[in-house]
């Protein structure tokens, strides 16, 4: 049995026959009808960041406003933009017939060369929490049920539907679940979805720890759990586990093997009908009378995606060419991604746009200014003297202009494959550096879903400004930014390395042999960066402005529940009016286990006017001092002095304040086999310790023995009981058994 609590009077009435029809779909999109129980049926629609339903007989999917890609919404790092965005999607599934939004799709990126990549907010998952929590709130206030996915440690498309994810029990708690956890507890989603990869060695659409001790047990969720589309291996495996509803239907083999399941008692039937009576509970709740597609404001949705494209577009590099002059003068439009952009990824989530800004003739719109468009270089397979006739076209061009803008960006970026670089094309980047010799005005526009290996050109170029993949207004959008009509505040949500290389999964991804080994551990992303001190391109969090900001008056006071409650002061100290993300990061205090030098700990946008300033105040809460204890199997705050620095990014950090944060304190009893270094991790059981050890040898000795650094590397790992009678420690069974009075 998978749930310990009763069965509502509903579900445990269910005929066993009826249970087992609603817990699998009933075709590509949509659930089982029970009529006679009145169980509509649910539509199901994919839509992380559009309406991406399939018409009747799959000829194609309904058109809907393709706002930008999920790494670009989280890019604004805005959850009110976000949440905004969500019930405009969710008001076009409504419209179109869906109960169920698919999305957000919250996993942590990895590495850079995750194929899935421009479909997952960020590298950090507290950033990537507050995101989906936004989308989950919007797509719900719109009357459609949100699903999360994919649950869980789902970073990498090689080898998907079983590649067994062998990651660390601190790793899992700490980076892979933290988003999902956070959103289960905060936006009280309809729907999760299991994922098809295995974590350490159990398909995650049967994993028991997963599915029932964490997600209902620990969390408390009480929707339903989908599995990926044919992300089941074992029916009666996945039902035991907590699964509720195998998708896509109708799965005539798992219902026939979930009923002979039940006839011989190899599988409880009250997880059936628990799993049934979930389906039906959101069936009930969600599944409504569809709206009229006229009930879409289709022209203000357009709006709002060029609002949001806008938002998200983040200034890496600027030497004051940016933003153009809106008169005078010729701007010279290079790249074939100008004239055909990438909008979107590719998979499931790819939306039937309404329509599509023509991005040549949107930056010609916004300017009095000559603006001419040239390939430069050609993405449809072009031979070598093809591209070096269309790049020679370009650079004489690019002598004559007074601004060039030269969109770039790789050839595909798409659900089912992993990349395999992170380098931009070699005629593009050949390009890149043959306009900037013809004209130092060059501004390079990414156009991107994920990281892009920046090092070897970065430096040389006027300008670098990331339009993702910015859906349907990105034309538009691009051009308010580069003219200067709006402010560029968006902020990079991955960090943007120099080389692949210098990545921390770089040895580890995607694995071998249907293991992906998460060697690194917790240090994904910035904190591995950080920790071993590599250069980076562009870092997590960096992001410019037209205008600047200063960060003053750092304060932080603990407060009685144990969190922290900083302030600080932002002044727009520019000449524009401008938005700022602050951040603000914890520098951990000292412990028993390696921790990354910083980690996101909240944040949030803040718009000025010029010479604006304004006082901000925001709780850092008390889990985000915590790690994940193996050992205690828990989360345990270790006592002592944590750092808290505020700033634009996470390795521009303007200003901090220290605070003493109590530790949770020992919950695991340690014996005479525990190691010393066990027995000091703890700072209450330490001064403990020295305390006793202190009082039997009052000439402090043995206590200057136990707090010496160099001997603690010596003997740490030994176990306390080795010690006992040595001369120089007054350390005995009785001095422990004193101490041990604390895990009473």
């Amino acid at each position: 049995m998978t749930d310990p609590g009763d069965l509502d009077p509903a579900s445990a009435a269910m005929p066993h026959d009826d249970a087992v029809l609603l817990i699998s779909g009933s075709d590509l999109s949509s659930t089982r009808p029970l009529r006679d129980r009145q169980v509509p049926a649910l539509v199901l629609s994919d839509g992380p960041h559009g309406l991406a339903m399939n018409l009747p007989d799959w000829a194609g999917k309904v058109p809907a406003t393709c706002f930008p890609a999920p790494t670009a919404l989280a890019a604004t790092w805005d959850a009110d933009l976000v949440q905004r965005v969500a019930r405009a999607i969710g008001a076009e599934a409504r419209a179109a017939g869906a109960h169920v939004l698919l999305g957000p799709s919250i996993n942590v990126k990895r590495s850079p060369l995750g194929g899935r990549g421009f479909e997952y907010y960020a590298e950090d998952p507290m950033l990537a929490g507050r995101v989906g929590e936004a989308f989950v709130r919007g797509v719900q206030s719109a009357g459609v049920a949100a699903c999360v996915k994919h649950f869980a440690v789902n970073s990498q498309e090689t080898d998907r539907m079983r590649v067994s994810a062998e990651v660390s029990p601190r790793a899992l708690r700490e980076i892979y679940l933290a988003a999902f956890e956070h959103i289960v507890r905060t936006a009280n989603p309809a729907l999760l979805m299991a994922s098809y990869n295995r974590v350490n060695g159990e398909y995650a659409a049967q994993n028991r720890l997963l599915l029932t001790t964490i997600l209902r047990g620990e969390w408390g969720f009480d929707g339903a759990v989908i599995s990926d589309w044919g992300a089941v291996d074992d029916p009666v495996a996945a039902v035991a586990a907590g699964l509720d509803l195998e998708m896509p239907g109708p799965a005539e083999g798992s219902r026939a093997a979930v009923r002979a399941a039940l006839d011989t008692g190899d599988l409880d039937a009250d997880d059936v009908l628990r799993a049934a009576g979930r389906v039906a509970r959101a069936a009930r709740t969600w599944a409504t009378t569809k709206i009229e597609p006229t009930g879409v404001d289709h022209a203000a949705h357009h709006a709002l995606a060029r609002e949001v494209a806008a938002g998200s577009f983040a200034l890496l590099r600027n030497d004051g060419t940016l933003p153009l002059a809106p008169d005078g003068g010729r701007v010279l439009v290079v790249g074939a991604l100008a004239r055909s952009p990438r909008i979107q990824g590719g998979g499931s989530s790819a939306v039937e746009p309404i329509c599509v800004d023509d991005w040549i003739g949107a930056l010609g719109e916004a300017s009095t200014r000559e603006v001419t468009f040239e390939p430069g270089y050609s993405v449809d397979g072009p031979t070598v003297v093809e591209q070096d006739e269309l790049r020679r076209g370009a650079v004489a061009l690019a002598e004559a202009a007074d601004d060039v803008v030269v969109v770039v960006g790789p050839d595909t970026e798409s659900e089912g494959f992993d990349r395999s670089t992170i380098e931009l094309p070699a005629d593009q980047l050949t390009l890149v550096r043959a306009l900037r010799s013809a004209n130092p005005r060059t501004v390079v526009v990414l156009n991107n879903g994920g990281a892009i290996e920046v090092g070897g050109w970065h430096e040389d170029v006027a300008a670098i400004l990331d339009c993702w993949l910015p859906g349907q207004a990105g034309g538009a959008a691009l051009a308010d930014v580069l003219f200067g009509h709006v402010n560029p505040s968006g902020k990079l949500t991955e960090t943007m390395p120099l080389t692949v290389r210098d990545t921390p999964t770089y040895l580890g991804f995607p694995g071998t042999g249907g293991h992906a080994f998460h060697g690194e551990g917790v240090f994904v992303g910035y904190r591995g960066y950080d920790a071993a001190e590599r250069p980076v391109g562009f870092p997590f969090g960096h992001g410019l402005s037209y205008t600047t900001f200063a960060y003053s008056d750092a304060q932080a006071d603990l407060l009685d529940g144990g969190g922290v409650d900083v302030a600080f002061t932002i002044r727009n100290s520019g000449d524009r009016d401008g938005a700022e993300v602050w951040q603000i990061y914890i520098e951990p205090a000292p412990g028993p286990v390696a921790k990354p030098p910083r980690t996101l700990a909240t944040f949030g946008k803040v718009r000025l006017a010029a010479g604006e300033e304004r006082r901000i105040e925001a709780l850092v809460d008390r889990r985000a001092f915590a790690r994940w204890d193996e050992r205690e199997e828990g989360w345990v705050v270790d006592e002592g002095t944590y750092g808290i620095a505020v700033g634009s990014s996470s390795r521009d950090l303007r200003i901090g304040a220290d605070v003493f944060v109590p530790g949770s304190g020992p919950s695991r009893r340690l014996d005479e086999r525990s190691t010393l270094r066990e027995w000091l991790a703890d700072a209450r059981r330490r001064r403990a310790l020295l305390d006793e050890v202190t009082a039997a040898d009052p000439t402090g000795t043995s206590a200057a023995f136990l707090e010496s650094e160099t001997i603690l590397t010596m003997i740490g790992d030994m176990p306390v009981k080795r010690l006992f009678g040595d001369p120089a420690i007054a350390l005995n069974a009785d001095v422990l058994d004193r101490v041990r009075t604390l895990d009473d």
